[in-house]
């Protein structure tokens, strides 16, 4: 059986993940919130295509 060179409890250096801890970064606030932008591009197209709506009846 091989001498260990690493404690017990510990990965060795050639298996498992090499990354870091890192830092969570914070919020990103209304920026990060894909329902309040979902909302704006359906508000967006509503008014786009009620445009031409209005247009085909002669509101505008």
């Amino acid at each position: 059986m091989a001498i260990s060179l690493t404690p017990p409890g510990e990965t060795p250096p050639a298996e498992g993940s090499i990354s870091e801890a890192h830092v969570e970064r914070p919020d990103g606030g209304i920026w990060e919130h894909p329902a309040l932008w979902a909302s704006v591009v359906l508000l967006g197209s509503v008014v786009f295509a009620g445009y031409f709506i209005a247009r085909i009846f002669g509101f505008t």
